[in-house]
């Protein structure tokens, strides 16, 4: 087992993936660009190296920079996350020649998987139904332009390398086909360093699922049931459960039979998700995610095992200590993601400090963050905060214990889609599981929230806290002590805000 590891990431999974290292016994050195310095997940870490600039070329994104942080740290091993250089295999290949391990699939099988186009390729050779697409990346708008003609609209258009949506866009009218492909070739190359783009005939109304993998170096891999993640915005996972409402047990097998397939001819080592396209009873292959994906809790939950010290413990080289047989689906979970966004100004990133933060709490409930009071969220990175995650014994127990989070979530001085994601949990659509990808744009294309009335609650929250406090300013929690926080002046810790808006 290592002894020490380097975080390449940072906010909530450089946190969480502290966490399980701090239980295993094993040290982490955590990386950090100018900003972050003083960061929850810096300060968690038993040390720190500085990157540099703020900007993610110069910082999470240079990989001379972060092998060399993790020599002179005597770090043993890399684990990146999700996002930033996760599924580089560049960065993989850079490690191996350094003597380092990659907490993932080895760069020869990245290179197989990563790229959507060969992943797509490998699934047509183990006879796993994909969707109609090109089969080879490109940058070249022209030939692009003229393959989606071919395939008939709509068309999705997706990176090759990545995924968060990040370099996606559906276009639906030949005429608009060349400035989406330029602007998700521009959106990849910043995100990914790859500006690759591939083209898929786009399924109408279907539901996002994906199985969960665990493959390890002895030939053992097993699934740990699916996930649904159909709730999109801008095709961005907003919310996500498991197992699918849509999903019974024989259709469970199937879909795990083919994700196992798929990895099984990749040589995949690790953790990593197949995703798919399921319509009217059918599923197409779509990608696989070779990483920790974002919403790995609500697994963590119906599985019953820490999927980050799965991880490591299979590129320590340990084989898997279960079986697919001996697995059991406990309960049901679902996961909320928080973003610093506007939603009165089109989900606009929405950066600042934290002024104010409650914390959710009490029985099946689980928050994943990296923020704390004075934090600063930056323009430069993804602009998740928290992951809010409740499990009940089924479906109704886990959306009620979610809403009465939700309920009490509250933080100050950013903006965030509370109020949406409390608004989707409460709806009847949701309760009888209607979740395709169509989802936000049926049922709350027209969303609005109600700020004022939201913003008096809040500030009369923090307000009250402080008096409960004798009004004293207090100093930051520590990374371990994440509940309530507050400091100083609540009117000088809001940040930008307006009533009545």
């Amino acid at each position: 087992m290592f002894n020490k590891i380097l975080i390449a990431n940072r906010g909530e999974i450089a946190l969480r993936v502290i966490r399980t290292c701090q239980e295993m016994g094993i040290s982490c050195v955590a990386v950090h660009s100018e900003i972050d310095a003083d960061s929850l997940h810096v300060r968690a870490a038993d040390s720190a190296v500085a990157l540099g600039d703020d900007q993610p070329a110069e910082s999470y994104l240079n990989i001379k920079k972060i092998i060399k942080a993790a020599k002179e740290s005597g770090a043993q091993a890399i684990h990146p996350g999700y996002g930033f250089l996760s599924e580089n295999a560049d960065f993989a290949a850079a490690c191996e020649e350094a003597g380092l391990v990659f907490i993932g699939p080895p760069s020869h099988v990245l290179k197989k998987v990563a790229d959507k186009v060969e992943a797509r390729k490998l699934a047509e050779q183990v006879a796993v139904e994909i969707t109609p697409g090109t089969d080879q990346p490109s940058e070249d708008i022209e030939k692009l332009s003229q393959a989606a003609k071919q395939l008939g609209f709509p068309v999705m258009v997706k990176a090759a390398a990545g995924g968060g949506g990040k370099g996606m866009r559906r276009v639906d009218r030949a005429q608009d086909i060349k400035q989406a492909l330029e602007l998700a070739a521009s959106e990849a190359r910043t995100a990914f360093s790859n500006g690759k783009l591939f083209l898929e005939k786009c399924i109408e109304k279907p539901r996002h699922i994906e199985v969960q993998i665990l493959a390890d170096q002895h030939d053992n891999v097993v699934h740990l049931f699916e996930r649904e993640c159909s709730i999109q915005r801008r095709h961005q996972k907003i919310i996500e459960e498991a197992p699918s409402p849509a999903v019974d047990q024989e259709m469970r097998a199937r879909l795990g039979a083919a994700a196992i397939k798929v990895i099984r001819a990749a040589g995949y080592q690790g953790a990593g998700t197949v995703e798919f396209l399921f319509d009217a009873g059918k599923f197409y292959f779509m990608e696989v995610n070779a990483r920790l994906q974002v919403e790995h809790p609500v697994t963590e939950f119906i599985s019953g095992l820490d999927l980050v010290e799965q991880q490591i413990r299979i590129a320590a080289g340990e084989p898997l200590d279960f079986d697919q047989a001996s697995l059991r689906l406990q309960g049901h979970a679902i996961e909320c993601r928080i973003y610093a966004e506007d939603p009165q100004a089109g989900f606009l990133p929405s950066p600042g400090a934290i002024a104010g933060l409650h914390i959710p709490s009490g029985p099946g409930i689980r928050f994943d963050c990296g923020i704390e009071v004075g934090s600063q969220v930056p323009v430069h990175y993804d602009p998740i905060l928290a992951k809010l995650i409740s499990w009940g014994s089924n479906r109704n127990k886990a959306i009620a214990r979610m809403i009465r989070a939700l309920k009490e979530t509250s933080i100050l001085g950013v903006k965030t889609p509370v109020e949406l994601l409390l608004q989707i949990m409460e709806s009847e659509p949701f309760r009888q599981a209607q979740t395709t990808t169509d989802f936000i744009e049926k049922h709350f294309s027209d969303f609005k929230p109600a700020e004022d009335k939201l913003q008096i609650a809040l500030i009369g929250w923090l307000v009250n806290t402080l008096e409960g406090s004798g009004s004293q300013t207090t100093s930051r929690p520590a990374a371990s002590g994440l509940g309530v926080g507050h400091q100083g002046d609540p009117w000088q810790r809001l940040g930008h805000w307006r009533l009545g808006e």
